[in-house]
């Protein structure tokens, strides 16, 4: 069975997409089979796939609405290798429709049961805030990956989070972890990197990765070109950091159930 993560974080700019589309290609290299959930209205993982999110008539919507199986709504990405449940601004209306719906937290992770088999990771892009479809993403995970930003006000909203996690693992998921706490946009000359980064690992341990990702013009040009950083410069610095972070992930391999809690 598939390891699902939910790559999530409420405060906005903090690199979580850029992370689910690039992981997935990066743990793709790794021979691992990999599926990314874009759960986000914005839809910017679809696009930063390459698929333009107009016109897509099998998304997540439909998907979380019971109208399509997952199955059917999975797109091959070829440049990156893993594959994609897409998603376009229609997603906002499912929130609202699930809102009236008994179970609705569960949905996804009722969607992803007959798929969960065929990938080695389901990564789950969610929208920056704790609403219908993060509690979703949460219901359905076995951890949650967590990006955060080495500037001011990092840490601002963590507790919130965290606080959620712990409600959904005593309420509808047990098995739910923190899968590990991601540094983004990291320049080492910026003493607030420093600082930030510092407290992350006093107060987390080893649940924050060995891997920082830096800030880096290849990594922010590739979503424009609707590839992976790996496909549009793979010798830069962000796409050596995924690849680092990749590597991690898959030395840090263990069985569903078993990571820690948060």
């Amino acid at each position: 069975m598939g390891r699902i993560v939910a790559v999530t974080n409420q405060k906005g700019g903090v690199g979580k997409t850029t992370t689910a589309v690039n992981l997935a290609a990066s743990l793709q290299a790794c021979n691992r089979r990999v599926l990314l959930i874009d759960l986000d209205p914005q839809a910017n993982a679809t696009t930063g796939s390459g698929v333009e999110k107009v016109g897509l008539t099998r998304t997540t919507c439909e998907v979380l609405l019971g109208e399509v199986r997952a199955m059917e709504a999975i797109l091959p990405i070829e440049e990156g290798g893993y594959s994609l449940i897409p998603a376009n601004p229609d997603l906002t209306a499912a929130e609202v429709r699930l809102l009236q719906e008994i179970g609705r937290e569960t949905k996804l992770r009722q969607a992803l049961e007959p798929v969960s088999d065929m990938f080695d990771y389901i990564f789950i892009d969610c929208p920056p805030s704790i609403n219908m479809l993060t509690l979703n993403a949460l219901t359905a995970a076995d951890g949650v990956l967590i990006p955060i930003q080495c500037e001011y006000y990092a840490l601002e909203g963590l507790s919130s989070l965290l606080e959620t996690v712990r409600q959904i693992r005593n309420s509808v998921n047990p098995a739910i972890g923190i899968e590990g706490l991601l540094r983004t946009m990291y320049d080492p000359r910026n003493r607030l990197s420093e600082e930030v980064s510092a407290q992350l690992i006093k107060h987390f341990g080893d649940k924050v990765y060995d891997t920082v990702i830096p800030r880096n013009v290849r990594l922010a040009e590739a979503p424009s070109y609707g590839v992976p950083v790996m496909i549009h410069d793979a010798r830069s610095r962000g796409a050596q950091a995924y690849n680092s972070l990749a590597k991690e992930v898959v030395a840090r391999e263990t069985p569903v159930g078993q990571v820690g809690a948060a």
